[in-house]
């Protein structure tokens, strides 16, 4: 059996939300008051009495009807089926977490609250990073057109929120385009990018393209693949609408951990600037204005703001069916952001010192380096008596 969000939200009977994503995703976001039972949990689970010791480690209340949610509402239909079968009235959550998320949404006055938030709760931390980032790296012109690119996290939507305010200070003139690639969203996810743009009055341009089909079936580097296919249709989609330069919603910790992922992994020491000129699409630009802002800032600002956005929409997390494998959990990058909080709950300046690396690279102290000339080795200068001086 089914149950609407809206009919879970009018509390006729004593529901008890039983959330089977997993833990990585409950802790990105749930519905208030769910409970998080992973899904192979029920594995094991063959009777009524099992289905109910199972629900008493996790303190389920014995006079609740069990309303079971996953992310698009397929996992939890099977699960609430079999607690049918079993003699335990249940039911499935219609369109999973996605459906009250698109539900939860519905409040264009809350666009007035986020604003004030950046202007004055994370001023700090937020606006004036931003700023910083703008000015140090000259980031936008006078006459500039920019395509902010936003994939529906919570990193682009702070961006896009971001750009509207440096608009309002009105310092010099420049445009903005709010752009959105569809590479082949579930209509839920879709639903839930174009919920959360209206809610935060953010006027999008959606254009469609069938990333996530072509590279579906890719067995090596299909992330990587599609991110350039993205990279390149952004370009294309930004030039065809008179923009000089997109804009992505990086990070501070994205770059610090791009910056151990390439010497670790890529033996290479190669960064993630914060202004690019496109080799492909001659004219045009790439621009990162989040590049001193830190994930735990934007994070809070989030949580403070109540704001749900999606987590992962590619096709090879989006069925069901496949919430439940390891995803993520094992990407490199993850790997670096777990080393780095571990090295900064020992010492709190690695992270910044990480970053500094990158702005303090003495050539003279390098086996070599490499430019548009070819490579060159510490061996070429090591005669020389300026070489010789440097190394004292």
């Amino acid at each position: 059996m089914d149950i609407t969000a809206s009919e879970l939200s009018l509390g006729k009977e004593k529901y008890t939300v039983i959330d089977i994503r997993r833990e990585d995703a409950f802790a990105f976001g749930h519905i208030d008051g769910a409970v998080n039972i992973p899904s192979d949990l029920f594995n094991d689970c063959s009777d009524a009495d099992s289905y109910r010791a199972l629900f008493a480690e996790y303190d389920i209340p014995d006079d609740s009807v069990p309303v079971i949610c996953c992310r698009i509402g397929r996992l939890s239909e099977t699960i609430a089926d079999a607690l049918c079968d079993a003699g335990i009235r249940a039911y499935s959550l219609e369109g999973g977490y996605a459906s009250w998320l698109c539900a939860s949404l519905d409040d264009t006055e809350r666009a007035d609250k986020v604003e004030k938030s950046i202007q004055k709760k994370f001023h700090k931390v937020l606006w004036s990073r931003f700023a910083k980032a703008v000015l140090t790296y000259k980031l936008i012109s006078p006459g500039d057109r920019i395509a902010v690119c936003i994939s529906g996290g919570k990193d682009s939507m702070l961006m896009a929120k971001l750009f509207q305010e440096m608009k309002r200070h009105d310092k010099f003139p420049f445009e903005l385009v709010f752009l959105v690639m569809d590479p082949g969203y579930s209509p839920e996810n879709r639903a839930i990018i174009e919920a959360n743009a209206k809610m935060l009055s953010i006027p999008i341009t959606v254009f469609e393209t069938d990333i996530f089909g072509s590279v579906y079936n890719v067995k090596n580097n299909p992330c990587y693949l599609c991110a350039r296919m993205r990279r390149g249709h952004l370009y294309n989609k930004a030039r065809e609408l008179g923009c000089s330069k997109i804009a992505l919603g990086h990070h501070f910790d994205d770059v610090i951990e791009t910056n151990l992922m390439s010497m670790i992994y890529g033996g290479q020491v190669q960064t993630m600037l914060p202004r690019i000129r496109s080799a492909n699409f001659p004219g045009m630009e790439l621009i990162r204005p989040m590049y001193f802002i830190r994930e735990a800032d934007i994070k809070h600002w989030r949580d403070y703001n109540k704001l749900h956005f999606l987590q992962c929409a590619c096709h090879f997390t989006e069925n069901c069916s496949s919430c439940d494998q390891n995803g993520q959990t094992d990407s490199k990058r993850l790997e670096m952001k777990q080393l780095i909080a571990k090295l900064a709950a020992a010492n709190p300046q690695i992270e910044q010192n990480i970053f500094r690396s990158m702005e303090n690279i003495n050539l003279h102290s390098v086996l070599s380096y490499k430019t548009d000339d070819g490579v060159h080795s510490f061996l070429d200068d090591l005669d020389t008596p300026d070489f010789s001086s440097s190394t004292l």
